[in-house]
Protein backbone atom coordinates (compact mmCIF):
# COMPACT_ATOMS: atom_id res chain seq x y z
CA UNK A 1 0.00 0.00 0.00
CA UNK A 2 1.37 3.43 -0.90
CA UNK A 3 2.14 5.89 1.86
CA UNK A 4 0.00 8.41 -0.06
CA UNK A 5 -3.03 6.64 1.39
CA UNK A 6 -4.12 8.66 4.40
CA UNK A 7 -3.33 7.33 7.85
CA UNK A 8 -7.08 7.29 8.58
CA UNK A 9 -7.96 5.15 5.56
CA UNK A 10 -5.06 2.79 6.23
CA UNK A 11 -6.18 2.36 9.84
CA UNK A 12 -9.74 1.64 8.70
CA UNK A 13 -8.56 -1.12 6.35
CA UNK A 14 -6.77 -2.82 9.25
CA UNK A 15 -9.70 -2.16 11.60
CA UNK A 16 -12.10 -3.97 9.28
CA UNK A 17 -9.74 -6.87 8.50
CA UNK A 18 -11.36 -10.06 9.83
CA UNK A 19 -8.46 -12.45 9.21
CA UNK A 20 -6.47 -12.58 12.44
CA UNK A 21 -3.06 -13.24 10.86
CA UNK A 22 -3.54 -10.40 8.39
CA UNK A 23 -4.71 -7.98 11.08
CA UNK A 24 -1.63 -8.67 13.19
CA UNK A 25 0.70 -8.21 10.22
CA UNK A 26 -1.05 -5.03 9.10
CA UNK A 27 -0.94 -3.52 12.60
CA UNK A 28 2.83 -3.91 12.63
CA UNK A 29 3.19 -2.69 9.04
CA UNK A 30 1.08 0.42 9.68
CA UNK A 31 3.25 1.47 12.57
CA UNK A 32 6.47 0.90 10.64
CA UNK A 33 5.14 2.73 7.56
CA UNK A 34 3.95 5.88 9.26
CA UNK A 35 6.54 6.20 12.04
CA UNK A 36 9.18 6.73 9.35
CA UNK A 37 7.44 9.73 7.79
CA UNK A 38 8.21 13.31 8.74
CA UNK A 39 4.71 14.42 7.68
CA UNK A 40 1.75 12.07 7.98
CA UNK A 41 -0.66 11.82 5.02
CA UNK A 42 -3.84 13.13 6.57
CA UNK A 43 -6.01 14.02 3.58
CA UNK A 44 -8.73 11.37 3.44
CA UNK A 45 -11.43 10.99 0.77
CA UNK A 46 -13.72 8.79 2.85
CA UNK A 47 -16.55 9.79 5.18
CA UNK A 48 -16.18 8.78 8.81
CA UNK A 49 -18.79 6.15 9.65
CA UNK A 50 -19.90 4.38 12.79
CA UNK A 51 -18.46 0.88 13.16
CA UNK A 52 -20.97 -1.20 15.13
CA UNK A 53 -18.95 -4.33 14.32
CA UNK A 54 -15.22 -4.15 13.67
CA UNK A 55 -13.29 -6.72 11.68
CA UNK A 56 -13.17 -10.02 13.58
CA UNK A 57 -13.30 -13.76 12.91
CA UNK A 58 -16.58 -15.67 13.11
CA UNK A 59 -15.58 -17.07 16.48
CA UNK A 60 -15.61 -16.57 19.42
CA UNK A 61 -19.36 -16.47 19.90
CA UNK A 62 -20.25 -13.20 21.64
CA UNK A 63 -22.63 -13.46 24.60
CA UNK A 64 -23.65 -11.47 27.65
CA UNK A 65 -20.89 -11.13 30.29
CA UNK A 66 -23.01 -13.18 32.70
CA UNK A 67 -22.86 -16.09 30.22
CA UNK A 68 -19.06 -16.20 30.11
CA UNK A 69 -18.05 -18.99 32.47
CA UNK A 70 -15.36 -18.53 35.07
CA UNK A 71 -13.36 -21.61 36.06
CA UNK A 72 -10.86 -22.39 38.79
CA UNK A 73 -7.25 -21.74 37.87
CA UNK A 74 -6.24 -25.01 39.51
CA UNK A 75 -7.39 -26.78 36.33
CA UNK A 76 -5.84 -26.61 32.86
CA UNK A 77 -9.17 -25.68 31.31
CA UNK A 78 -9.59 -22.93 33.90
CA UNK A 79 -6.25 -21.41 33.01
CA UNK A 80 -7.01 -21.71 29.30
CA UNK A 81 -10.35 -19.99 29.87
CA UNK A 82 -8.55 -17.08 31.53
CA UNK A 83 -5.97 -16.83 28.73
CA UNK A 84 -8.78 -16.89 26.16
CA UNK A 85 -10.62 -14.08 27.96
CA UNK A 86 -7.49 -11.91 28.06
CA UNK A 87 -6.75 -12.68 24.40
CA UNK A 88 -10.23 -11.47 23.50
CA UNK A 89 -9.64 -8.21 25.36
CA UNK A 90 -6.33 -7.73 23.54
CA UNK A 91 -7.93 -8.44 20.15
CA UNK A 92 -10.58 -5.81 20.86
CA UNK A 93 -7.86 -3.43 22.00
CA UNK A 94 -6.20 -3.67 18.57
CA UNK A 95 -9.45 -2.52 16.98
CA UNK A 96 -9.95 0.21 19.59
CA UNK A 97 -6.55 1.72 18.86
CA UNK A 98 -7.13 1.56 15.11
CA UNK A 99 -10.54 3.17 15.47
CA UNK A 100 -8.97 6.03 17.44
CA UNK A 101 -6.71 6.67 14.43
CA UNK A 102 -9.48 6.27 11.85
CA UNK A 103 -12.23 8.27 13.53
CA UNK A 104 -10.83 11.40 15.14
CA UNK A 105 -9.16 13.53 12.49
CA UNK A 106 -8.36 16.88 14.06
CA UNK A 107 -5.58 15.78 16.41
CA UNK A 108 -1.80 16.34 16.19
CA UNK A 109 0.32 13.85 14.26
CA UNK A 110 1.75 12.45 17.50
CA UNK A 111 -1.74 11.32 18.54
CA UNK A 112 -1.93 9.01 15.51
CA UNK A 113 1.58 7.65 15.99
CA UNK A 114 0.78 6.98 19.65
CA UNK A 115 -2.32 4.95 18.80
CA UNK A 116 -0.57 3.05 16.01
CA UNK A 117 2.04 2.10 18.61
CA UNK A 118 -0.76 0.90 20.88
CA UNK A 119 -2.29 -1.15 18.05
CA UNK A 120 1.11 -2.68 17.34
CA UNK A 121 1.68 -3.64 20.98
CA UNK A 122 -1.86 -4.96 21.45
CA UNK A 123 -1.27 -7.14 18.38
CA UNK A 124 1.92 -8.42 20.01
CA UNK A 125 0.03 -9.19 23.22
CA UNK A 126 -2.65 -11.06 21.31
CA UNK A 127 -0.01 -13.06 19.45
CA UNK A 128 1.65 -14.10 22.70
CA UNK A 129 -1.67 -15.21 24.18
CA UNK A 130 -2.70 -16.98 20.99
CA UNK A 131 0.55 -18.97 21.08
CA UNK A 132 0.00 -19.76 24.76
CA UNK A 133 -3.50 -21.04 24.02
CA UNK A 134 -2.06 -23.29 21.32
CA UNK A 135 0.46 -24.70 23.78
CA UNK A 136 -2.47 -25.48 26.10
CA UNK A 137 -4.36 -27.29 23.34
CA UNK A 138 -6.85 -24.54 22.49
CA UNK A 139 -7.36 -21.80 19.93
CA UNK A 140 -8.83 -18.31 20.05
CA UNK A 141 -12.53 -18.75 19.36
CA UNK A 142 -12.89 -22.06 21.17
CA UNK A 143 -14.71 -20.36 24.07
CA UNK A 144 -17.44 -17.76 24.38
CA UNK A 145 -16.62 -14.10 24.97
CA UNK A 146 -18.40 -10.80 25.57
CA UNK A 147 -18.23 -7.52 23.67
CA UNK A 148 -18.17 -4.90 26.42
CA UNK A 149 -15.05 -3.12 25.19
CA UNK A 150 -16.36 -2.58 21.69
CA UNK A 151 -19.79 -1.54 22.95
CA UNK A 152 -18.09 1.32 24.79
CA UNK A 153 -16.22 2.23 21.61
CA UNK A 154 -19.53 2.65 19.81
CA UNK A 155 -20.97 4.74 22.66
CA UNK A 156 -17.99 7.11 22.49
CA UNK A 157 -17.52 7.36 18.73
CA UNK A 158 -18.86 10.93 18.61
CA UNK A 159 -16.18 12.69 20.62
CA UNK A 160 -12.42 12.37 21.10
CA UNK A 161 -12.46 13.61 24.70
CA UNK A 162 -15.15 11.15 25.73
CA UNK A 163 -13.36 8.27 24.00
CA UNK A 164 -10.04 9.09 25.65
CA UNK A 165 -11.71 9.33 29.05
CA UNK A 166 -13.78 6.17 28.96
CA UNK A 167 -11.95 3.58 26.88
CA UNK A 168 -8.26 3.78 27.86
CA UNK A 169 -8.88 5.35 31.30
CA UNK A 170 -11.79 3.11 32.34
CA UNK A 171 -12.16 -0.04 30.27
CA UNK A 172 -8.48 -0.68 29.61
CA UNK A 173 -7.30 0.71 32.95
CA UNK A 174 -9.30 -2.07 34.57
CA UNK A 175 -6.53 -4.39 33.42
CA UNK A 176 -4.07 -2.46 35.58
CA UNK A 177 -6.23 -3.26 38.60
CA UNK A 178 -6.83 -6.97 38.05
CA UNK A 179 -3.67 -8.22 36.36
CA UNK A 180 -1.45 -8.28 39.49
CA UNK A 181 -3.99 -10.51 41.21
CA UNK A 182 -4.14 -12.83 38.21
CA UNK A 183 -0.35 -13.04 38.19
CA UNK A 184 -0.32 -13.97 41.87
CA UNK A 185 -2.94 -16.70 41.44
CA UNK A 186 -1.18 -18.16 38.41
CA UNK A 187 2.12 -18.19 40.29
CA UNK A 188 0.43 -20.17 43.05
CA UNK A 189 -0.56 -22.89 40.57
CA UNK A 190 2.81 -22.82 38.80
CA UNK A 191 1.72 -21.44 35.42
CA UNK A 192 4.86 -19.37 34.90
CA UNK A 193 4.50 -19.31 31.10
CA UNK A 194 1.28 -17.30 31.37
CA UNK A 195 2.73 -15.20 34.19
CA UNK A 196 5.61 -14.13 31.96
CA UNK A 197 3.18 -12.95 29.28
CA UNK A 198 1.05 -11.04 31.79
CA UNK A 199 4.11 -9.19 33.09
CA UNK A 200 4.82 -8.00 29.54
CA UNK A 201 1.20 -6.96 29.05
CA UNK A 202 0.95 -5.12 32.38
CA UNK A 203 4.10 -3.07 31.77
CA UNK A 204 2.98 -1.98 28.31
CA UNK A 205 -0.65 -1.41 29.28
CA UNK A 206 0.49 1.22 31.77
CA UNK A 207 1.94 3.05 28.77
CA UNK A 208 -1.28 2.64 26.80
CA UNK A 209 -3.41 4.10 29.57
CA UNK A 210 -0.86 6.89 29.94
CA UNK A 211 -1.36 7.72 26.26
CA UNK A 212 -5.09 7.90 26.86
CA UNK A 213 -4.53 10.13 29.89
CA UNK A 214 -2.28 12.47 27.90
CA UNK A 215 -4.75 12.96 25.06
CA UNK A 216 -7.71 13.23 27.43
CA UNK A 217 -5.97 16.11 29.19
CA UNK A 218 -5.04 17.63 25.82
CA UNK A 219 -8.71 17.59 24.77
CA UNK A 220 -9.74 19.10 28.10
CA UNK A 221 -7.22 21.92 27.65
CA UNK A 222 -8.53 22.68 24.16
CA UNK A 223 -12.05 23.00 25.54
CA UNK A 224 -11.06 24.93 28.69
CA UNK A 225 -12.13 22.08 30.99
CA UNK A 226 -10.55 20.85 34.21
CA UNK A 227 -9.56 17.18 33.70
CA UNK A 228 -10.44 15.79 37.15
CA UNK A 229 -14.09 16.97 37.42
CA UNK A 230 -14.63 16.30 33.70
CA UNK A 231 -13.48 12.70 34.11
CA UNK A 232 -15.69 12.10 37.13
CA UNK A 233 -18.68 13.68 35.36
CA UNK A 234 -18.21 11.35 32.38
CA UNK A 235 -17.85 8.36 34.70
CA UNK A 236 -21.15 9.16 36.38
CA UNK A 237 -22.88 9.80 33.05
CA UNK A 238 -21.71 6.67 31.26
CA UNK A 239 -20.84 4.20 34.02
CA UNK A 240 -23.37 4.97 36.75
CA UNK A 241 -22.62 2.58 39.58
CA UNK A 242 -20.76 0.18 37.35
CA UNK A 243 -17.22 1.11 38.41
CA UNK A 244 -15.65 -1.47 40.67
CA UNK A 245 -12.62 -1.35 42.93
CA UNK A 246 -10.17 -2.01 44.33
CA UNK A 247 -7.87 0.05 42.14
CA UNK A 248 -4.14 -0.43 41.54
CA UNK A 249 -3.16 3.04 42.67
CA UNK A 250 0.55 2.83 41.85
CA UNK A 251 -0.06 1.64 38.28
CA UNK A 252 -2.79 4.21 37.68
CA UNK A 253 -0.60 7.04 38.94
CA UNK A 254 2.10 5.90 36.53
CA UNK A 255 -0.56 5.89 33.80
CA UNK A 256 -1.45 9.54 34.28
CA UNK A 257 -4.16 9.52 36.95
CA UNK A 258 -3.93 12.24 39.58
CA UNK A 259 -4.16 11.76 43.34
CA UNK A 260 -7.49 13.62 43.23
CA UNK A 261 -8.86 11.22 40.62
CA UNK A 262 -7.77 8.22 42.67
CA UNK A 263 -9.57 9.62 45.70
CA UNK A 264 -12.74 10.08 43.64
CA UNK A 265 -12.43 6.59 42.15
CA UNK A 266 -12.15 5.12 45.64
CA UNK A 267 -15.42 6.80 46.59
CA UNK A 268 -17.18 5.66 43.40
CA UNK A 269 -15.82 2.13 43.68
Amino acid sequence: MSTTVSIHEAAYACLMESDIAQKLLQAEALYQRFIALEVLPREATDTVVSVPVAGKPEKPELVSPRDVKSRKLSSEVGRATLVHAIAHIEFNAINLALDAVYRFRDMPDQYYLDWLLVAREEAKHFGLLQARLKDMGYAYGDMKAHNGLWEMAVKTDHDTLTRMALVPRVMEARGLDVTPGMIQRLEQVGDMATVEILHVILAEEIGHVAIGSHWFKYCCELQGLEPEPTFIKLLEEYMGNGLRGPFHTEARLQAGFSEQEMEQLAKLG
